[in-house]
């Protein structure tokens, strides 16, 4: 009895050790303190070291209210970006490495997820926002400074911080788990949707009220999908500019009415999950040229193209292009384009006709003598070069870094004249891809630089010099025996117009019909939003009738 009562009694004490070494750890160790330029900084969550690679965690909320630096929180990736300046930092939780800019940066700690709050490694984070660290051992303090004066910190204990931001609230709308994917049967339904002077979202009557765009933009997509949509094509670079956060661009003006001013939140995230929700897909569409719609200057950010770089900008009929004639400009603006490849969860990087301009003057005469290195003697075949090594290496780099984004243009719909080229469709459009915006599709098609090829046939089938049967015919045989998909550009908005064969909305349900019968047709894309809203001459319906047979 004696035996098992000295028994009980030592294994109680044992026990008693662990909670024991707590309390005594509790009482003796205080908290870490935190000190910004002089001033304590409050956190209502308790800083906390991870001892074995010696880095200090502090919650998200520490960088964007005592920072001054803008945080946007994706839950579903559980991924946190931090702007601040020129940098642009994202860490999504457990990841080893963090992306800085352009790069990938590798971490001691990754970002942790701590009942709800997103925690960040400190030093890492205020290295990269260019702020000096220190670390007092005896007061367990943080002083962390944001002028110039160098403190030094001993090496062995120096902290990074890791970021916990679910008090952060980029998106008062939650984000639901995605949905099933839509029943495609195959082939896309798509729908572009402008941004450009606020065609189609959002609208000016939203400026500067995020949760009114956000609503428009639920209510646009919930009325898409009902007419059988599966896939939109949002303007993402209208000019020059961008509906998401960038240290590369200025914001756009129709967010807010202001270029370069923040929205205060991160369009661009909110779309792709509300779309990806509803199981559709998201293409990021991109204006790659066009720097301004009009030739005016006082109104662009201190960070547009135009004022970064004016060597690279062409007026031609008085609206602004960066000139493709000049290599530097082509790479800084794949780089911008990898900037939302590399941040963003988006299904496909599209672009529209905008290389050379179709009409007016293009003043390109000294940058074809510097740029020139080919030798090529002819300045049209130059151009078209010039363009296909746009597309060329664009594709490379999104292949290289994502090769699951697809990656398409829609180019106009006329790609040569058969009285120019015996290759060319039997049309008479005035303007062709080839001759007037230096648009070598062909050339992309056969060398498989793109995945799918979107060619804009806004005409009826009644219209004889640019008659749409006979185009969808001519880009079928196009993409034949090759791995480019063909979707059909469609033209809602001439329905009701004077021009031959829109007076009926039956028009566009015969040109579906027809691409059905070319297989290679894998599907059909709306120009734009606003004229299927419009519902013009009963199309809603129609569509709706013809996806649901």
């Amino acid at each position: 009895m004696k035996l098992r009562k000295w028994f009980t009694l030592l294994l109680m004490f044992v026990l008693c050790i662990p909670a024991m070494g707590l309390s005594v750890q509790a009482q003796s160790t205080p908290e870490i303190s935190i000190y910004l330029d002089g001033q304590q900084v409050k956190s209502d969550v308790a800083p906390y070291i991870l001892p074995k690679v010696n880095v200090t965690m502090v919650p998200l909320r520490v960088i964007s209210e005592s920072l001054g630096a803008e945080v946007y929180w994706d839950q579903n990736k559980q991924t946190a970006t931090i702007l601040k300046d020129d940098t642009v930092l994202s860490m999504t939780v457990n990841q080893a490495y963090a992306l800085v800019n352009d790069g990938s940066v590798p971490l001691d700690a990754s970002a942790q997820n701590k009942q709800g709050r997103v925690m960040v490694p400190l030093r890492f984070v205020s290295e990269q926002l260019g702020l000096k660290v220190s670390w007092e051992q005896s007061t367990r303090t943080i002083t962390l400074r944001t002028d110039t004066i160098d403190i030094d910190a001993p090496a062995n204990e120096e902290i990074d911080i890791p970021i916990t931001d679910q008090e952060i609230d980029p998106d008062p709308v939650p984000v639901p788990v995605p949905t099933t994917p839509v029943d495609t049967g195959g082939s896309m339904r798509g729908v572009w949707i402008s941004t450009v002077f606020n065609l189609d979202w959002p609208s000016t009557g939203s400026y500067n009220n995020q949760t009114k765009q956000q609503q428009e933009y639920v209510q646009l997509l919930d009325e898409l999908q009902g007419m059988g949509m599966n896939t939109v094509f949002v303007q993402v670079r209208p000019s020059a500019d961008a509906l998401y956060p960038s240290s590369l661009v200025p914001w756009s003006k129709v967010l807010t009415g202001t270029q370069g001013k923040n929205p205060g939140y991160d369009p661009l995230a909110f779309m792709i999950e509300e779309t990806h929700r509803r199981g559709m897909e998201f293409h990021a569409w991109f204006n790659p040229f066009r720097a301004n719609t009009d030739a005016k200057t006082d109104q662009l950010a201190a960070n547009h193209v135009v004022k970064q770089h004016p060597d690279w900008i062409v007026n031609s009929s008085s609206k602004l292009y960066i000139n493709p004639g000049i290599p530097q400009a082509r790479q800084q603006i794949i780089r911008e384009i990898m900037e939302v490849v590399s941040r963003y969860d988006i299904d496909g990087v599209h672009l529209d006709d905008y290389f050379y301009p179709s009409n007016g003057t293009f003043n390109d005469d000294a940058t074809y003598k510097t740029y020139n290195s080919k030798k090529i003697a002819n300045k049209a075949d130059w151009r078209r070069d010039n363009i296909n090594q746009f597309v060329q290496q664009l594709n490379a780099s999104i292949k290289s870094a994502k090769p699951g984004v697809q990656f398409g243009i829609s180019p106009f719909g006329v790609w040569r004249n058969i009285a120019v080229d015996p290759t060319g469709s039997d049309t008479k459009a005035g303007v062709t891809a080839y001759d007037n915006m230096y648009a070598d599709v062909r050339t992309w098609i056969k060398q498989g630089w793109l995945d799918y090829v979107t060619p804009q046939i806004y005409w009826s089938m009644s219209f004889a010099p640019a008659q749409y049967d006979k185009l969808v015919t001519w880009w079928s045989d196009e993409v034949r025996g090759t791995n480019v998909k063909l979707y059909i550009g469609h033209s809602p908005y001439k329905l009701g117009t004077a021009e031959a064969g829109w007076q009926n909305a039956q028009e566009i349900i015969n040109q579906l019909d027809y691409n059905a019968l070319h297989p290679e047709v894998k599907g059909s894309i709306f120009f734009s939003a606003k004229d299927l809203r419009k519902n013009p001459l009963g199309l809603i319906q129609a569509l709706s009738s013809y996806y649901s047979r």
